[in-house]
C-alpha cells in the first residue's frame, strides 16, 4: 500500500515531516498534496462549530484508490459522536486529522513550531496505523495510544511499540 496525503494546511515543512514519520514506520511509498479546501460546509455542525469527522471519512472513501490509504490533513475542528473533539479519525481506508488542536495557540500559549511538527507526526502515524488494523494500545509511550488530551499526545513517541509493530508484521503476513 502507499499513503496519499491530501492537505490544506499548507505547511510544506511539516508535511514532509508527516512523510518522513510514515515512511520510516511503515516502510510506505507518501504522495503529499496540497488542496485547497478538504472540509466543506455541509460537514460542519453548527451548534457545535466543528466538523463531523465521521461525515468527512464517508465522503472520501470513494475517492481512494484501492492500492492506498488517504490521509487528509484540515485545519478545521473535528468530532466524533459521542466526543467533544477528537485529533483524528480513521475509517474503510480514510483518515483525516485536524491541525486544530496541535497547535499551542489553541491553548492560549505563544506559538511552538516544533511541538506542531511533533504532534502533527504522532496524529499522522497513528491514523495510518488504524488503517493498518492496530487498535488502542495500553502503552501509553507507543503511538498507538489513545489521546484523550494533547497532554497523552506530547507524552507519546511517533513509533510502534514492540508489540504493535508484531501485530503490524503478523498482519502484513496474512
Amino acid at each position: 500500500m502507499r499513503v496519499r496525503v491530501l492537505s490544506e494546511v499548507h505547511d510544506e515543512e511539516a508535511l514532509r515531516s508527516v512523510e518522513e514519520a510514515l515512511r520510516e514506520v511503515y516502510g510506505e511509498e507518501v504522495e503529499v498534496e496540497f488542496v485547497e479546501r478538504i472540509v466543506s460546509e455541509k460537514f460542519l455542525n453548527k451548534d457545535r462549530g466543528q466538523y463531523d469527522a465521521w461525515r468527512i471519512v464517508k465522503e472520501y472513501s470513494p475517492t481512494r484508490r484501492p492500492d492506498e490509504y488517504l490521509l487528509l490533513v484540515v485545519e478545521e475542528d473535528i468530532y466524533a459522536a459521542g466526543l467533544n473533539y477528537v485529533f483524528g479519525l480513521a475509517w474503510q481506508g480514510v483518515s483525516v486529522i485536524s491541525a486544530h488542536r496541535l497547535r499551542q495557540e489553541f491553548y492560549g500559549m505563544p506559538p511552538d513550531r516544533k511541538l506542531f511538527i511533533e504532534r502533527l507526526r504522532k496524529e499522522a502515524v497513528h491514523e495510518i496505523g488504524h488503517l493498518h488494523g492496530l487498535t488502542h494500545c495500553s502503552n501509553r509511550k507507543c503511538v498507538m495510544a489513545f489521546s484523550n488530551w494533547i497532554g497523552d499526545t506530547d507524552y507519546k513517541s511517533y513509533m510502534l511499540c514492540g508489540q504493535c509493530r508484531r501485530r503490524l508484521e503478523r498482519g502484513s503476513e496474512i
